[in-house]
């Protein structure tokens, strides 16, 4: 299989990017959680796809630019990336924060995307300003967050496992994960607004047991990106590609195929 990791300059700035397999183009934007190039759903779609997998500024040790404070310079940079690749005929796929990302390049640009897949995607607020649409992660212990994200939380990472090296990766990514996302909190006030200007095919997958957002969201955004369809997938929190991977992958295959 083909695999080469490198560090792209795109409009001077440094950006890791993991490109993996042969075949159709699929950009793939990871959450939160970090890159997710080590879980076995990744191999299986690079059976099939070429899959390009940046790995966001700040998270797995990278650096932040200076002038970066938000979920916008993260959109701008992914759209230079695509043309700096020259992508064309894309399938976009983004995870959670990932997702949100992928939403905004939507909105702003859908000449060089083929198909657009949201799997548990956050990014707009469906309820007024005293609701709690998304669960405030970062305000929870990790042993919360963890039964939050996971249906089976024997899936989720062993910290005392880890290495003080990991640790300081992770806590890294938790730095960039709310730089990225913390105001306003996991949304873009206006971006409902501008779902109607997504005209590709688009697949929103939700694991059934996502208490970070749930299904309900999920439904809202459905309703507002015209001809969106939603896959729930059961037994599955906030990241089905890990805890199901083969549906994950499966539902991936048939949509793409459509």
């Amino acid at each position: 299989m083909q695999q080469d990791v490198s560090t792209m300059v795109i409009e001077g700035i440094g950006l890791r990017v993991d490109r993996r397999g042969a075949g159709p183009p699929l950009l793939l934007l990871h959450g939160g959680d970090g890159p997710q190039d080590h879980l076995p759903f990744f191999a299986s779609l690079a059976e099939r796809f070429e899959i390009i997998a940046p790995v966001h500024p700040g998270f797995a040790g990278s650096t932040i630019p200076d002038y970066f404070d938000g979920m916008e310079d993260l959109v701008y940079l992914y759209l230079d990336l695509m043309d700096t690749l020259d992508l064309r005929e894309v399938v976009l796929m983004g995870f959670s924060m990932g997702g949100w990302a992928a939403v905004e390049i939507a909105v702003r640009n859908t000449s060089r995307l083929s198909k657009l897949i949201l799997v548990d995607a956050v990014g707009i607020k469906p309820g007024d300003r005293e609701t709690r649409d998304i669960t405030d992660i970062f305000g929870l212990p990790g042993p919360e967050v963890i039964k939050l994200m996971f249906h089976d939380p024997s899936r989720a990472p062993n910290l005392s496992a880890m290495s003080e090296e990991q640790l300081t990766v992770m806590a890294g990514d938790r730095i960039a994960h709310a730089l990225y996302t913390w105001d306003p909190y996991m949304h873009n006030p206006k971006l409902r607004y501008r779902l109607h200007r997504i005209d590709v095919p688009t697949l929103l997958m939700w694991g059934e047991s996502d208490r970070m957002v749930s299904v309900a969201y999920a439904e809202v955004y459905r309703t507002l990106i015209p001809g969106a369809r939603l896959v729930v997938i059961s037994q599955a929190g906030h990241l089905p590609q890990l805890e199901q991977p083969d549906l994950f992958v499966e539902h991936v295959l048939s949509f793409v195929a459509r």
